[in-house]
């Protein structure tokens, strides 16, 4: 057993991480002086890249293509770049635990790490059918997505998959669902997508936008069973076949994909920071991004925040590559500058699938939507309107300065028109 210690550690391998150690490194942290300590095989890279282009059946995404900071514009950082940085960066390791009072990570190998600062970006997992405690969810041929070595199963399947039935099955109707229904279609799939909601990505999608998208879908092929619910997966050899929906209804194929959210690795530091039990869930931290333990940070999807700007006031955590860079950054800030403000964070969300592509910014929590638009010329919108004034914006088909003037939109919280509708985009573009 080894023992090392560091100025700085940062806990966790993701987006969040990789933006964390860039951004010391460019306020001078000196060699020897920073650690980052993942559980993957590989250094930190674009998380959302795994179920877009990293399933394309055509140029897939593939690493090292999609390390960070490429994502935000910046260098490939590989594993060579961290070592001729100075920074020690640890692969394939597991921490056990984290004593918070004598500042030390206890690795799985029994080595021990001490730190003088340590970032907590241990970020979020999947939520598994079996902790609903459904049936078959064991089964093999079942593929949840959150890393490099998730996807590689899946990519595998997909080709299995194409020698057999060629169908598949996803199960969740958010993020994940839709994204990578769309992926598995590309690669010639029979796809069947089933969610309990009543329409696709039912927290933001209107039913007027979620129709759009819903057709999209349908004249690509892909059956959509809205309101329904898997209950049991049943296999042969132990391999996946068949999905059980609740109305007795059996669908078979050969891979069967969850998107059905994700739940925070917090479990480290519980009972040594304040932690959210209930949702948003979470480590609460506050405006520094700092816990309540001086010497520990937490960003990313982990992090609990306070918000109370863009008609918002809370705590909120958000599960999102945006906040994964823009949090990286502020806590290091935090930690080397006293003088660094409070994090302001915009809600933002974005989707790319198909020939289509959104964004939303702000928050559509209480406000009414304002569609405008022609969903036939594939650019359309909603404004979402509380208390008289633009609290969020969303656009489909946006150019880079349409989107830049939706979210100026959502920043500066304008009262809305009575013709808000009729106006459009231009209403957003004018401000």
């Amino acid at each position: 057993m080894a023992a090392s210690n560091y100025k700085y550690v940062v806990l966790g391998g993701g987006n969040a991480s990789g933006y964390a150690a860039d951004e010391f490194l460019k306020r001078g942290v000196g060699k020897g002086e920073l650690a980052v300590i993942t559980e993957e095989p590989v250094p930190a890279y674009e998380r959302p890249a795994l179920s877009k282009a990293y399933l394309f059946p055509d140029k897939p995404a593939r690493l090292p293509g999609f390390h960070t900071t490429v994502g935000g514009g910046g260098e490939k950082h590989d594993l060579s770049w961290y070592g001729e940085k100075g920074v020690d960066y640890k692969l394939n390791t597991k921490i056990t635990a984290v004593d918070a009072k004598a500042k030390t990570l206890t690795a799985e190998s029994g080595d021990s790490i001490s730190y003088e600062k340590l970032i907590l970006a241990t970020g979020a997992r999947p939520i598994y059918l079996s902790d609903f405690g459904t049936k078959g969810a064991d089964l093999k041929g079942l593929y949840y997505l959150r890393n490099v070595v998730d996807a590689d199963a899946l990519v595998a399947a997909i080709g299995e998959a194409k020698k057999k039935s060629n169908k598949a099955t996803v199960i969740g109707g958010g993020y994940i669902g839709m994204e990578t229904a769309a992926g598995l279609n590309k690669n010639g799939l029979d796809v069947t997508l089933v969610f309990p909601e009543k329409h696709l990505m039912e927290r933001l999608f209107t039913p007027e936008v979620a129709q759009f998208y819903e057709k999209y879908y349908t004249d690509k092929g892909i059956t959509l069973k809205s309101g329904s619910l898997a209950t049991e997966f049943e296999g042969k050899d132990g391999v996946v076949t068949t999905t059980v929906l609740k109305s007795g209804e059996k669908i078979e194929s050969d891979l069967v994909v969850v998107g059905v959210g994700a739940k925070p690795n917090i479990e480290l530091l519980k009972g040594q920071v304040d932690m959210l039990e209930d949702k948003p869930g979470g480590v609460k931290v506050n405006s520094k991004l700092q816990t309540s333990n001086p010497d520990i940070y937490a960003i990313g999807d982990v992090a609990a925040f306070p918000i109370n700007k863009y008609g918002l006031n809370k705590l909120m955590r958000q599960e999102h590559v945006a906040n994964c860079r823009q949090s990286a950054k502020h806590a290091v800030s935090a930690i080397m500058d006293p003088a660094t403000p409070d994090y302001d964070y915009l809600p933002f969300f974005y989707s790319r699938i198909f020939d289509l592509g959104w964004q939303f910014y702000g928050t559509n929590e209480g406000a009414s939507p304002v569609f405008f638009g022609d969903a036939s010329s594939k650019k359309f919108g909603t404004y979402f309107v509380k208390d008289g004034k633009v609290v969020g914006a969303f656009l489909e088909g946006g150019s880079n300065e349409e989107n830049d003037a939706m979210k100026k939109a959502a920043v500066t919280q304008p009262s809305a028109p009575e013709n808000l509708g009729s106006e459009g985009l231009a209403f957003a573009s004018k401000l």
